[in-house]
């Protein structure tokens, strides 16, 4: 007995002894009222300290599963470890059907194997190797010697104040007025858009949105049983003569935009077509729901207003948006910014779902954030992705045949091919040779697409950028000469 105990790195050893006991006495090994050997012994059976084997029997007196006897040594105590009868469910008789569609929806789990040696043009996230982790520490450093008790205490479900107060100006900044408007701290952006899903009341079931868009919005729409209405995009934004033939054929709950660095098509939405679609929107009486993404991922041209911005006093604009693409996703902090009596409600949806984002992730944040750290940190993540993004486009229009190439900005470009090729098909063969993207037809709201993909680039080294087009351009062109 005993002899199964292997210390490993990591964890203090008392610890790994007493949960080794524990599981001794839980699964039967040692019986009730069993004498243990004396802490002499035990150290010396185990070769570990007898200091060691003294905490981690007085942590497990403490906990009720030994008991001491002065003078005679310590026993097991009465512990309840008999089992009930097993029963085995089966599950997936018991999963509603929202659960099946999300189940059905999600891309991560129909994703090809990872390989390190396959170049993965899936991903928009940051490059963590540009992550700022020096200032990151200092920042949790200062906020923990400011407020440190408080900021691991239970929060506020609409936010932590100071952060609140940062990202008003934030917006303020970019042009938004404030009058009268409130913001309510998310995990992230997917949550944000959730709350505002179910808070909204159903009144026909019908959204309009760009056509393609966002994959975990169409799904989210989907999940809340919403009849989903995509409208094609030309190069500077979604096609006005067809979106207000569209709000004048049918009703709509609410509109979903993407204006800046859309995703997929990393599209910017041009000042005059925001202002062209707020008169439209305004004349139909629709609110909208602004997706923020990307904003500051900007390398060339001037600063474009977000449509929040050129509501002015108006309150049909509900904005969300993160970090998560620039900064940290691992925080998951994100915000809904609209009028306040809005956020009032979605401060209890907030609430009664996940009670508040974690108030320490909030708080570093904010200080990272106040202390000017992101400004320095943006300048250098922008150089970097400025100089990926021209040289995927530069190689992009060497090595790919394309129909047609968009992306302004940001991590990701969009490509669209000639009808006759599938690009499942290509993403078959580029696999082969180690190379994957996204295929495009996920992002249609009406399962088209089939022969464009995004490309994604910010977290590959630029000599991958130019080998995974190459491959993709290969087997594009060997599928197009095959076809001839």
């Amino acid at each position: 007995m005993f002899n199964d105990f292997k210390v490993t790195g990591g964890r203090p050893v008392y610890i790994q002894l007493k949960e080794y006991l524990k599981r001794m006495i839980t699964n039967g090994h040692l019986l009730v009222h069993q004498k243990l050997p004396s802490t002499r012994e035990l150290s010396f059976l185990l070769s570990i300290s007898r200091n060691t084997v003294l905490t981690a029997y007085a942590d497990l007196e403490q906990e009720g599963y030994i008991y001491a006897i002065k003078g005679k040594g310590n026993f097991v105590s009465q512990v309840e470890t008999s089992k009930a009868p097993t029963i085995e469910l089966n599950w997936s008789d018991k999963i509603n059907d929202q659960t099946f569609l999300a189940n059905e929806l999600d891309l991560m789990k129909k994703g090809v194997n990872w390989n390190k040696e396959t170049i993965f043009f899936t991903s928009i996230a940051p490059d963590e190797n540009l992550f700022d982790v020096d200032n990151f520490k200092r920042a949790f450093i200062n906020r923990m010697s400011i407020e440190g008790n408080a900021i691991l205490n239970y929060g506020y479900a609409k936010g932590y104040k100071p952060l609140i107060d940062y990202l008003l100006h934030y917006m303020e900044i970019k042009g938004v007025d404030i009058t009268n408007k409130a913001i309510l701290i998310t995990n992230g952006f997917t949550e944000g858009l959730d709350i505002v899903l179910s808070s909204l009341k159903k009144n026909n079931g019908r959204i309009i949105c760009e056509n393609p868009t966002h994959h975990s919005a169409l799904k989210l729409f989907q999940l809340h049983g919403f009849e989903i209405h995509g409208i094609k995009m030309d190069d500077d934004g979604v096609h006005v003569k067809h979106l207000e033939q569209s709000l004048a054929e049918r009703e709509y709950d609410f509109a979903y935009l993407i204006p800046s660095y859309h995703n997929p098509t990393g599209i910017v939405t041009s000042s005059e077509k925001r202002m062209e679609l707020m008169d439209l929107f305004s004349k139909f009486n629709l609110p909208i729901i602004e997706d923020g993404f990307n904003e500051e991922l900007r390398y060339s041209g001037s600063h474009l207003a977000p449509l929040i911005s050129f509501a002015g006093l108006g309150n049909n604009v509900i904005y969300i948006s993160s970090f998560s693409k620039i900064l940290f996703p691992g925080l998951r902090v994100g915000w809904v910014l609209a009028d306040k009596d809005l956020i009032y409600y979605l401060e209890s949806v907030k609430r009664a779902r996940t009670i508040h984002t974690s108030t320490l992730d909030q708080a570093v944040l904010y200080q990272y954030l106040q202390e000017g750290y992101f400004e320095k940190y943006l300048k250098k993540a922008k150089s970097v992705y400025k100089k990926k993004y021209e040289i995927a486009v530069q190689y992009c229009k060497l090595y790919i045949p394309f129909k047609r190439m968009t992306g302004d900005g940001g991590l990701h470009l969009f490509i669209e091919l000639e009808e006759t090729i599938d690009s499942r098909k290509l993403l078959e063969k580029c696999y082969q040779k180690g190379t994957v993207f996204s295929p495009g037809d996920v992002f249609y709201t009406d399962g088209s697409g089939k022969n464009t993909f995004r490309l994604g680039f910010s977290r590959l080294k630029e000599k991958e950028i130019i080998q995974g087009i190459k491959i993709i351009g290969d087997e594009l062109k060997n599928m197009m000469e095959a076809k001839k």
